[in-house]
């Protein structure tokens, strides 16, 4: 019924909302802390799968990798907070305007152009953000906008993997992010350390196995696919993330939030199709 790269993409999607829901179940929890777990877990599968291809982990652009690393990991410390302050749909929609943020950032970092059309759905989806932040009672707008400066800095991330394009492995890409994340989220946790306790601990090992599996599954529906045929499918995850959020925080919203959700969300589509019309 569905290529192999949609089913590796629904598959793909299914694992990240499973970890953001992870993320959500232990609020008692620094995101730093958090972070360290995932970043141990994600750090060792890498290095094995490198030197099981014999590729060097250092790669050679180090700098552009240590600034993919650091984004990476301001984004996810962000995105984490919000996911624990915000319902699980909400702070989902906003993870979703990093695409426009790589957009508009690849106009100054890989000298890209913007078209006319673009900058009205980038101003759709910020309609959504506005709409979100004033009328959703149980958005903080601290939190809100938060998740708003998460995907700027997941958009600086992608831009430095698309300044990067076919140099580095990929690997390498996916084993700097944990490498600058390891020793910033280490050196917080000494100083702010709660202790896991009793299915804390599966909890925390979940997250780094599904962010594994979800990265996993990622690659390998672009590889079998046309990103342009399953880009879109990561959409899906607001779906995941409102059941999830209904049945297991129980987490209702006012009509006007699913309004700014799917504004945000159509601006970003809107653009991600004019985009892939454009290339081809």
């Amino acid at each position: 019924m569905f290529s192999k790269g949609v089913r590796y993409m629904l598959l793909s999607t299914l694992f990240f909302s499973l970890m953001n829901v992870c993320v959500k179940l232990i609020p008692h929890i620094p995101a730093m802390e958090i972070i360290l777990f995932r970043s141990v877990v994600s750090l060792v599968i890498s290095y094995f799968a490198l030197s099981r291809q014999k590729v060097s982990v250092w790669g050679n652009n180090r700098g552009l990798l240590i600034i993919r690393g650091l984004t990476g990991s301001t984004a996810l410390v962000l995105f984490f907070n919000t996911l624990q302050n915000l319902p699980l749909a909400t702070a989902a929609t906003l993870q979703y305007l990093s695409p426009i943020f790589t957009t508009i950032l690849g106009v100054f970092i890989v000298k890209e152009k913007v078209k006319p059309w673009q900058w009205a759905f980038f101003a759709i989806s910020f309609a959504g953000i506005i709409v979100i932040e004033g009328l959703d009672a149980t958005a903080d707008s601290l939190y809100v906008w938060m998740g708003v400066a998460s995907a700027l800095f997941s958009g600086l991330a992608y831009s430095s993997i698309r300044r990067l394009n076919t140099r580095e492995h990929p690997l390498v890409i996916v084993f700097y992010f944990p490498l600058v994340a390891l020793p910033i989220a280490g050196i917080y946790s000494i100083f702010n350390w709660v202790q896991p306790e009793g299915w804390d601990w599966g909890i925390l090992l979940l997250v780094g196995i599904l962010t594994q599996l979800g990265q996993y599954y990622m690659t390998m529906s672009y590889q079998a696919e046309e990103i342009s045929k399953v880009a879109n499918l990561n959409y899906i995850g607001i779906i995941y993330a409102l059941a999830m959020g209904f049945i297991l925080f129980d987490e209702h919203f006012e009509l006007a939030t699913y309004v700014g959700m799917a504004l945000v969300l159509v601006g970003v589509i809107l653009n991600v199709r004019y985009k892939n019309r454009l290339s081809q």
